[in-house]
Order: structure tokens, then C-alpha cells, then sequence
């Protein structure tokens, strides 16, 4: 790869990363500080995400036609993952939602590609005990566990996220794919209307929740589908390892929250153990 070609790949990667560390960052703000409720921040992601991304949908739709009853179960997985996210971040914060999302994103697809009968060698198996492990240890008991009812919804979020990812393999056009699917999936977000807890929308949430769609989703999907033209496999799923790190960096410097020893040892033992499981096994 030429130097010129190598940066970009680089700026284009790093780019993706800190957008979809953002999105933590951006929804626990938002939510901690009561600017916003949970499923409006859901709907109106979504809405913006879809605002944003529509005109790759109309000026590249030939390459995600005809609609399959596949892409209705993707866009599904999109509003589910959209709204366990936003209600996990009532009680979890910005870091370990991340990981957590991250790990289940992670143990969804390996999960997955086992199920269809993909063989791990000990090094993948070694590396999913670890990274199991780093989970065991997040959740033991104290005072420093995250809440057990907003970690479960965002192990939900990432199952759905991983599905998602699943269900996008091999798409033609994966931009005019998401596009579609953030089509599909804002107006499924407004069954939150009867979600429980009062609706309430400030300024600042709404933009916040904005920035989440428009920006952080929608625009990060683009880069990073521009990055991933020059990545391998391997490497899209090691540099994601970063995405939990950058959301634990910003939300420090932007939420104040703290880094706590369990989180650091948690983190340490889950992403690699996830990097370890993703290594191919040896011919």
C-alpha cells in the first residue's frame, strides 16, 4: 500500500472508531444528566440517521433491490439494538457499556461462525475462556459492578448488533444496505411511544441525540465501509478492539466519569481474549 493510500486508510479507520465510541459517549450524557428520555433519543437517532443516510439509498438503491424478507429481520435487529442501547445507558456508564456491548458484539459472531461449523484451534477457545473470564470478573459482586438490568439490556443490544452484522454478510453495497436498514427502522422506533416513563426532550438531548444519528451512526457507518476497502478481515476485527478504550477515554474527559481497577482488569482480560479468539487458527 502506498504511503499516500496507507494514511488514508489510517485517518478513514480512526475516524470510524472515535463515531462509534462516540455514541456511548453521547447517549449516557445525554441520559445521565435527564436531558433526554430513552426511547426518544432512540427515535430520533434513528430519524436522523435515516435523514442522513437517505440520499446514498436513492442514488444507489439498484444494489439493494428487490427488498428480501432478510433485510425487514436486519432492520429489526437495528431498532432493537438502538433502543436496548439507549435504556441500558439509564444505569450503565459510558466505559463499561461499551465493553459490554463490544464483548457481545464479539461473542455473537464467533458464536455464530462455530454454530456453522467453523473448527477453533486452543489459541481461539484459550482466547474465548479469557475473555469470558474478563466478564465473570466485571460482574462479581461489589461496589464497583455495573447494574446487572442495564448490563443485560446491553448484552441484549450487542447480541442484536452481532445478528445484524450477521445478517449484512456479503451485501453488494453495504452503505446503501444501511442506508435501507435506517430506512426501515425509524419507523419502528415509534412503538416506543408505549414504552414506559415519561417523555421528555430538551434542546441539548434532542441535539445530542442528533449528533448520535446523523453524525456518530449514520456518517461513521460511511468511513468506516470506506476504511474497510483497505483492511483485511483480521484487522477489521483487531482495530475494533479500540472502540471500548476511545469510549472509555471520552467519557473521562467529557462525562468525568472515573476508571475504575475492575473495569481496567476487565477490560484487559475481555479484549484479549477477544483478539486471541479472532486469530486464525493454525493450518
Amino acid at each position: 500500500m502506498r504511503s499516500g493510500a496507507h494514511y488514508r486508510a489510517a485517518l478513514l479507520t480512526a475516524a470510524a472508531l472515535v463515531a462509534f465510541a462516540a455514541n456511548s459517549v453521547l447517549c449516557r450524557m445525554a441520559l445521565r444528566d435527564g436531558l433526554i428520555d430513552p426511547a426518544s433519543f432512540t427515535q430520533i437517532r434513528l430519524f436522523s440517521g435515516a435523514v442522513f443516510l437517505a440520499p446514498f439509498f436513492i442514488a444507489r438503491r439498484a444494489a439493494v433491490l428487490p427488498l428480501r424478507f432478510r433485510d425487514l429481520w436486519a432492520a429489526a435487529a437495528l431498532f432493537f439494538y438502538a433502543a436496548a442501547f439507549s435504556f441500558a445507558y439509564l444505569t450503565l456508564g459510558a466505559a463499561a457499556g461499551a465493553l459490554i456491548l463490544f464483548g457481545a458484539v464479539q461473542f455473537t459472531m464467533i458464536g455464530a461462525d462455530i454454530a456453522a461449523g467453523a473448527r477453533p484451534g486452543p489459541l481461539q477457545w484459550a482466547g474465548v475462556g479469557v475473555a469470558f473470564s474478563g466478564l465473570v470478573y466485571l460482574f462479581l459482586p461489589g461496589l464497583s459492578a455495573p447494574p446487572l438490568a442495564g448490563a443485560a439490556l446491553m448484552a441484549a443490544a450487542g447480541a442484536a448488533w452481532g445478528a445484524y452484522s450477521l445478517l449484512g454478510r456479503g451485501a453488494a453495497d453495504p452503505v446503501a444496505a444501511t442506508a435501507r436498514n435506517f430506512l426501515l427502522a425509524a419507523p419502528m422506533g415509534l412503538m416506543l411511544i408505549f414504552a414506559p416513563g415519561a417523555v421528555k426532550a430538551e434542546p441539548a438531548g434532542i441535539a445530542l441525540a442528533v449528533v448520535s444519528g446523523a453524525v456518530a451512526s449514520g456518517a461513521g457507518y460511511v468511513v468506516w465501509y470506506a476504511a474497510l476497502r483497505h483492511l483485511t478481515t483480521m484487522s477489521a476485527s483487531v482495530v475494533q478492539l479500540a472502540v471500548p478504550v476511545i469510549a472509555a477515554g471520552g467519557a473521562v474527559l467529557f462525562i468525568g466519569e472515573p476508571l475504575s481497577l475492575r473495569l481496567g482488569v476487565a477490560s484487559a482480560l475481555i479484549l484479549g481474549g477477544i483478539y486471541l479468539a479472532l486469530r486464525k487458527p493454525a493450518p
